[in-house]
């Protein structure tokens, strides 16, 4: 009796768990969407205590510190006293994409904006950013082969579109370097996205950043340590809690919680909650940053909702 009740309540496991995996991985996603609609607005106050390049390599070691303390938590075990180490190390055919989520999402991504947002405003940084989402599905798809529908396409081309004429009109009509920046951002995200999604569908999505974080030691320690030798530092509150977020909350935390989404829901699908991210990044840079919103603020964030709710209604 208790074999037949073990094998019925597998069963019944096995069916409900894809419905329950689908509903927490949209969950994870969407917190880390919020965790990295803080991104710009804490940099901006990172940037009131330490310069831009020692930010960057400042935070990244900060977040290896804190990935590195997670993989020897989860790793080390006492075994008659002594500590041995039972968490696998990456397999040799991860190697490469890990290397593409450091070069994107640890070094890449985080440079690149902070240097666009020297000279520009988080609210124009975020909306520009705000064709993440469709940048990282059009590689999910050359990458992994995805073939999202013709709704999921229309639905997405629409997001970035609105997201497209908002930034036109919040820079009045010009591009700048600093949007130069912010496009190369975006190919280097995207890239460490689909990559760090990939990975995640075969190690834990905190073992995907973790080990890229880790790796990429070896480059941001000595990188901050002739940062912070060349650039004043100015220890403010502020720059303070910025540095504080950007490493723990956007490097690490937020990714996290990102890659186990995008291993439960899929890449495309994940990807297009980021669309309300900009518009959440507009609401923190009024309420910590104190900048202006135009009035056509309420009109993408109502369009943007109306595409997130068709992408994920689409089959994928």
């Amino acid at each position: 009796m208790r074999v037949k009740s073990s094998a019925t309540d597998a069963t019944r496991i096995a069916v409900t768990d894809p419905r329950e995996g689908v509903g927490l991985g949209t969950l994870q996603a969407a917190l880390g969407v919020v965790a990295f609609s803080l991104t710009f607005p804490a940099t901006a106050w990172g940037l009131e205590g330490i310069g831009p390049w020692s930010l960057v390599a400042v935070r990244s070691v900060l977040a290896a510190v804190i990935a590195d303390c997670c993989l020897c938590a989860v790793g080390a075990s006492r075994d008659r006293g002594r500590v041995r180490w039972r968490l696998p190390l990456p397999d040799r055919r991860h190697l490469p994409g890990l290397a593409v989520v450091g070069a994107g999402v640890v070094l890449g991504f985080p440079l690149l904006t902070t240097l666009a947002l020297q000279t520009s405003t988080t609210a124009h940084a975020a909306v520009v950013v705000g064709l993440l989402p469709l940048t990282t599905a059009l590689l999910s798809a050359l990458r992994m082969g995805t073939r999202p529908s013709r709704t999921f396409w229309a639905a997405a081309l629409a997001g970035a579109a609105a997201v497209l004429v908002f930034t036109v009109q919040q820079s009045g009509g010009s591009l700048t370097a600093a949007d130069g920046y912010l496009f190369a951002a975006l190919l280097v995200c995207a890239a460490g996205y689909t990559e760090g999604g990939r990975l995640a569908r075969v190690m834990p999505g905190w073992q995907v950043i973790g080990w890229a974080l880790v790796l990429c030691l070896p480059l941001t320690v000595p990188a901050a340590a002739l940062a912070l030798s060349y650039e004043p530092v100015r220890l403010t509150a502020h720059g303070v809690a910025g540095l504080l977020w950007v490493a723990a909350g956007s490097q690490f935390l937020g990714l996290v919680v990102w890659y186990r989404g995008m291993a439960a829901i899929g890449i495309p699908k994940a990807s297009q909650l980021q669309l309300a991210q900009p518009l959440v990044t507009l609401v923190w840079s009024v309420l910590l940053l104190g900048e202006h919103l135009t009035a056509a603020a309420p009109l993408t964030a109502a369009a943007v909702l109306v595409c997130i709710a068709v992408t994920q209604r689409s089959r994928s």
